[in-house]
């Protein structure tokens, strides 16, 4: 057990130097071709932070464990928006870009509806599946590329400018390869031992697969928030928890079913039905609405809702523990 707590640690402090380089090799890149923070934290950052999502998932899919796969994704999902962004937002509120939401958001719900039409209908998540949620993900690939590509150069301030020039391309992309690999260490390292512990602890596998798996494989987005919180860079952020949430749904669940297709986890119950079915699915839905629907319909996060989010995610884990 003490082996398993000092590797925890390491596996910590690898994540918080990995989203420190991390923050600051997306924004330079974004500095250097005028392209708007949210946009960079939607696409590179997210996909850089899910990594560890893709790995463990992937693997537990092939290994014949699932329920692990989707609680995982599902997990990481509440757990982004219900405490990643919610911290963000209690402590620094602010403007949002609504147009810059919108094709993200978009995309999430898209493939939400799918995701929770198959698990709804079927319960079995087959290949197909897996096919047309990784299609999804590169149609909004695409869709970015685009939009960035239709925007007018933003021109760059004195501090940008000089920020952009300080460095070479070649070292700002170094930076971002060797700090995502960093932060899928640390995760890494945090899951394998944190799933030690709470075994240790006599905790059931279901409830480790949608709390410590998905709080550890959502370190890396809620580093990369305290730290672009502490840079200045709040919109980074936000494009990030929102880009890896799609992320979860389409990359994430993609690969692992496209892999190894699996069912819905059968193992927990609420009033007599399928926990993900009356829990899980409804509150994933329920964090992201409040999440996007204020920035959206008003262009601003209010620290009222980082404070719901909070405490609804705090609801969620206690319920999750005496299922």
């Amino acid at each position: 057990m003490l082996t398993a707590v000092l590797l925890f640690c390491v596996g910590l402090l690898c994540l918080v130097k990995g989203g420190d380089w991390f923050v600051d090799g997306a924004v330079g890149i974004a500095r250097r071709f005028r392209l708007p923070d949210l946009l960079i934290g939607a696409t590179v950052v997210s996909v850089g932070t899910t990594l560890p999502e893709v790995m463990i998932s992937a693997a537990s899919a092939v290994g014949g464990h699932g329920e692990i796969a989707y609680g995982n994704a599902i997990g990481s999902i509440i757990c982004n928006a219900a405490l990643v962004a919610a911290v963000t937002i209690a402590v620094r509120p602010g403007k949002a870009d609504a147009a810059a939401l919108r094709l993200p958001v978009g995309f999430f719900f898209v493939a939400a509806v799918f995701y929770a039409a198959v698990a709804y209908t079927t319960g079995m998540f087959s290949r197909w599946v897996g096919i047309v949620l990784l299609a999804m993900f590169a149609a909004y690939m695409a869709a970015q590329v685009a939009a960035a590509r239709r925007a007018p150069a933003a021109p760059a301030s004195g501090e940008a400018a000089e920020e952009s020039a300080g460095g070479s391309l070649a070292v700002e992309l170094v930076r971002l390869v060797l700090s995502a690999a960093l932060i899928a260490l640390g995760a890494n390292l945090m899951v394998d031992n944190g799933v030690v512990i709470a075994a240790g602890l006599g905790v059931p596998e279901s409830v480790i697969a949608l709390t410590v798996v998905a709080l550890g494989t959502s370190l890396p987005e809620l580093v990369t928030a305290i730290t672009s919180l502490v840079k200045g860079h709040g919109a980074l952020s936000l494009g990030n928890v929102i880009g890896a949430n799609l992320f979860n749904l389409v990359l994430v669940n993609g690969v692992s079913v496209a892999l190894a297709p699996f069912g819905l986890p059968e193992g927990s119950t609420l009033a007599g039905y399928n926990a993900s079915l009356v829990l899980d699915l409804p509150v994933a839905f329920l964090v992201m609405v409040l999440l996007v629907a204020p920035p959206l319909w008003k262009g601003r996060l209010y620290r009222w809702q980082g404070v719901t989010l909070l405490a609804l995610y705090a609801a969620y884990c206690a319920v999750q523990f005496t299922l």
